[in-house]
């Protein structure tokens, strides 16, 4: 589907949430085009990779918004994102037409105590609460970056294209990926229904190390998928266990084989039990 044809976007943004936004937008259909300083983007020196999977197949062209005036990309574009500091976009001083809509990738939001303050994405997912559970370890993705701000933004987007379609007019539009991130975990404010239920806290629900040193997720919250697990290891005697902190019966069982052997045996079964795949393993299986 391109749903998105016939539509510009220009990007002024760098590193990865803005770009992941316009490469999800460029998925759809629309026509990118990537403004950078004269200097380039900074994730091209320093990730020249991730840099060419976040930007391949979008137009780039250089302004130095010092001495030239604003490309006329952006007089055309039918949306804009930036990724500047609060007040920036304003002081460039750029003339968009009414009907463009706007997107703003903040770290803290417009205003508040933090609007101006310096930050990536591990310290947006501290204020947001996020990392609570599991500090000191860092997550592995930038959750803040790509989930809450570069998807964050395609929502909205698309979201202001379907209410131009109807009106006519364009928007401003302000993403937190404070606030963002938040709004992820917002609904456990009030307390976790099983504490350390997301941290491997029950039986049921984590990582299991195999006989080659692979892991195994298990996900069996229900009782007919534990019950089936259970049925399969030929454990029944662990069937009213589910949610005990600490069964190392099972963390026994799971290492008489390797992590294949199990997939074979419960993969397609109604166990809720996967792989921990490697980033290729993953690319392969999922193309």
């Amino acid at each position: 589907m391109q749903p998105l044809a016939g539509l510009t976007v220009a990007d002024l943004t760098r590193y990865l949430p803005g770009p992941f936004a316009s490469r999800e937008l460029l998925r759809l259909g629309a026509r990118v085009v990537k403004i950078e300083p004269p200097e380039g983007d900074p994730l091209q020196a320093s990730s020249p990779d991730w840099y060419r999977a976040l930007n391949d197949g979008k137009e780039v062209l250089a302004w130095d918004a010092r001495t030239q005036p604003a490309p006329a990309v952006l007089a055309e574009a039918d949306v804009v994102l930036e990724g500047f500091r609060p007040g920036v976009w304003e002081r460039l001083g750029v003339e968009l037409p009414e009907t463009t809509i706007l997107c703003s990738i903040t770290g803290f939001g417009a205003g508040g105590p933090h609007a101006l303050q310096a930050g990536h994405d591990l310290n947006y997912l501290g204020y947001a609460g996020v990392l609570a559970d599991t500090a000191p370890a860092v997550p592995p993705v930038q959750i803040a970056d790509l989930a809450a701000g570069g998807q964050g933004a395609v929502i909205e987007v698309l979201a202001a294209l379907l209410e131009r379609a109807g009106t006519g007019r364009g928007a401003r539009l302000v993403v937190s990926m404070t606030h963002g991130s938040h709004r992820f975990v917002s609904h456990r404010a009030s307390g976790d229904a099983m504490p350390r239920l997301l941290t491997g806290g029950v039986a049921c629900y984590r990582m299991y190390e195999t006989g080659d040193g692979r892991y195994l997720t298990v996900g069996a919250l229900e009782p007919k998928f534990w019950r089936r697990l259970c049925e399969l290891l030929e454990r029944p005697d662990l069937a009213d266990r589910a949610f005990e902190p600490e069964l190392p019966e099972l963390a026994a069982v799971f290492r008489a084989r390797s992590m294949r052997e199990w997939l074979d045996l419960l993969e397609h079964e109604d166990t809720c039990v996967g792989p921990v795949s490697t980033l290729e393993e993953a690319a392969k299986e999922l193309a």
